[in-house]
């Protein structure tokens, strides 16, 4: 047989390995048991947290702003540039992690850092952005990355409205006609893994709100705000897919800056150079830390497996963690997946150790895929 070709595409396993140190784990350990194999690495995100990073694994430079952080405080936030195209992530500039432990700030986080880290790679010459959004500190849908990039939004006084989407409560002008004008010569992509609607039972404050530190009262006032909000901004675009996502910085994307929603995965397939790479190989590698539910609604596995299932190659997943039966693996594209929980059952000790674990994992797939065929 001639020698193996593998890809390993996997996305970051949360808390423990990023989606480069998963690919680097994956390969030592395929190496130790089938030195000849041919492994190729493209670490993958769906647009949430480590997107940036994915891309720039894949060859596009990383940039750096010095942006307003959910709670306004200066932060730094990374996007990555090749040519014109930008890959920007907005928990770079308003994600959870800018927060201090066990501090939040559900009614009044702030995205204005986004606008400004779309504001830098408008400077640094991008024509097509892709924006990716998740894990966010936010719930304010927007406003502040669009009042960063020249929007207004105004109380019935004439003042600008508090910060966050408490301050939405208030609004009673939204002049959108000071915004950048070159956000109108760009190509804005969306990617989200989420489809959620702006308001309502499926959305924003009551889906992600608590995982912001929202209390149900905290909720009910950011969702009848955003509700508010959208009237005045057009209610149309709050039920769009997306609107939701990451406090509904995804309706202020889709209703004031022309940008269009797609599957954050299928975006970053297409940005990462996925074809190519999936055209050389024989078995393709994925994975994230959790394979579960979530998993099989467009999360970076699922779309890897599609991707791959289409073009009749056989695809394998690793895991910190597996809740799903063969039966959804299979119907995902997923021929069998590696626990690292099969490995190591606590939990604790599973996540400290991820990285020897995932190498033993690795090895496992080698003597099942890679030695069998020789």
């Amino acid at each position: 047989m001639e020698t193996a070709r593998v890809l390993v595409a996997a996305d970051k396993f949360k808390g423990s390995l990023t989606a480069v140190q998963v690919a680097e784990r994956v390969t030592a350990g395929l190496r130790r048991v089938a030195p000849g194999a041919r492994v190729e690495t493209l670490p993958v995100a769906d647009g949430g947290d480590g997107t940036v990073a994915a891309a720039v694994a894949a060859g596009f430079e990383r940039r750096e702003a010095r942006v307003t952080g959910p709670l306004g405080d200066p932060v730094t936030a990374a996007y990555a540039l090749r040519d014109t195209t930008a890959v920007v992530e907005m928990a770079e500039a308003s994600g959870l992690q800018h927060l201090p432990a066990g501090v939040f700030a559900p009614l009044t986080a702030t995205t204005y850092g986004s606008g400004e880290l779309l504001a830098a790679a408008l400077d640094a010459g991008a024509r097509t952005i892709v924006f990716g959004v998740g894990g966010s500190a936010t719930t304010d849908g927007g406003a502040g990355m669009l009042a960063a990039l020249g929007a207004r939004f105004l109380d019935a006084d004439g003042k600008p409205v508090g910060p966050g989407g408490g301050g939405l409560a208030a609004l009673a002008e939204a002049d959108l006609s000071g915004l950048d004008p070159r956000l109108a010569g760009v190509d804005l992509i969306l990617a989200s893994d989420v489809d959620n609607p702006l308001t309502g039972p499926k959305g924003a404050p009551e889906v992600y709100g608590r995982q912001k530190g929202a209390t149900e009262d905290d909720i009910a006032v950011l969702d009848a705000a955003l509700a508010h909000y959208a009237s005045v901004l057009g209610p149309d675009h709050a039920r769009l897919p997306g609107a939701g996502a990451a406090g509904g910085i995804g309706y202020g994307a889709l209703v004031a800056l022309g940008a269009r929603f797609r599957p954050g995965i299928e975006v970053m397939l297409d940005v990462l150079g996925f074809a190519p790479a999936l055209a050389r190989a024989d078995l393709v590698i994925t994975g994230e830390g959790s394979l579960d539910e979530q998993t099989l609604h467009g999360k970076a596995p699922a779309g890897v497996a599609a991707a791959a299932r289409a073009a009749g190659i056989e695809v394998v997943a690793v895991c910190g963690r597996l809740a799903l039966p063969q039966e959804a693996l299979t119907g995902a594209g997923i021929s069998r997946a590696y626990a690292l929980a099969d490995l190591e059952p606590d939990p604790a000790v599973s996540m400290a150790q991820a990285g020897p674990l995932l190498e033993r994992a690795a090895e496992a797939i080698a003597h099942d895929f890679l030695t069998r065929a020789r």
